[in-house]
């Protein structure tokens, strides 16, 4: 008779999804302000890293090669701009590469049978929530909300980058700013305020959904952040879900 090990159990990707993407996405605007701060690269270095490691780690978890050597790819381009002196630059465009490439996301999905809220809804609820009345009319109505939403956000992050009174890329040129805006605030505002716009109408049109939809069931607030976390790779991909 012979016998074998039980295999080491590993735990599953949700599971590590759960336990690292919140503390990686918390740790960067900290890291973003304490290099706005203090002026040292190797803190806006970090947090670039922690944001690419949490965008990447559906991929990583997958433990593909293919994967990692695109993270230490980079990695190496991050620590060659901190040692030219642009981590800062890279870091401070960040929120509006993040903002501007939302934008696109959702607005190129309007065009399409499928917006990207009417694929949320079909992970998160299944196709048979997509087609009960009114339900795919919304899911297009807050698609176009988001587009707006997130392109009015990426401009005003742009301007808020160019015009700071000190750190902004005109003051960086030698040029005067026509709109002299504080570099604590812009920085703030960077680092912190535009996420945290993002989160409050995610919180509200939950809430309004809820209400608009209020002849239907919903799944918890906890339970679809976590499903859209998990899925979003394909929900931006689009795999003709709907259909």
């Amino acid at each position: 008779m012979t016998y074998s090990l039980p295999p080491c159990e590993q735990p599953s990707s949700a599971v590590v999804m759960r336990r690292y993407l919140l503390p990686l996405l918390l740790a960067y605007p900290v890291l973003a302000i304490v290099g706005d701060v203090t002026h040292r690269q190797i803190f806006p270095l970090i947090a670039l890293l922690l944001l690419a490691t949490a965008f990447m780690l559906p991929w990583l978890l997958t433990r593909r090669l293919g994967a990692w050597l695109l993270w230490l790819t980079v990695l190496a381009a991050l620590v060659s701009s901190s040692l030219f002196g642009f981590a800062d630059l890279l870091l401070e465009s960040v929120p509006i590469l993040v903002s501007a490439l939302l934008a696109i996301g959702f607005g190129r999905t309007l065009g399409t049978p499928e917006p990207l809220v009417a694929r949320f809804i079909v992970v998160l609820e299944g196709p048979e929530r997509l087609a009960q009345p009114g339900v795919a009319r919304y899911a297009r109505e807050i698609t176009w909300s988001w587009t707006l939403l997130l392109a009015a956000q990426a401009l005003l992050l742009a301007v808020l980058l160019l015009c700071a009174e000190h750190a902004g890329v005109l003051a960086r040129l030698g040029f005067t700013s026509p709109l002299a805006v504080p570099d604590r605030w812009a920085a703030m505002w960077l680092h912190v305020g535009g996420y945290l716009v993002l989160a409050v109408a995610f919180v509200l049109e939950y809430g309004y959904r809820r209400w608009r939809l209020r002849h239907l069931s919903h799944p918890g607030l906890h339970d679809m952040l976590l499903k859209l976390v998990l899925h979003w790779p394909e929900l931006m991909r689009g795999k003709g879900a709907i259909s």
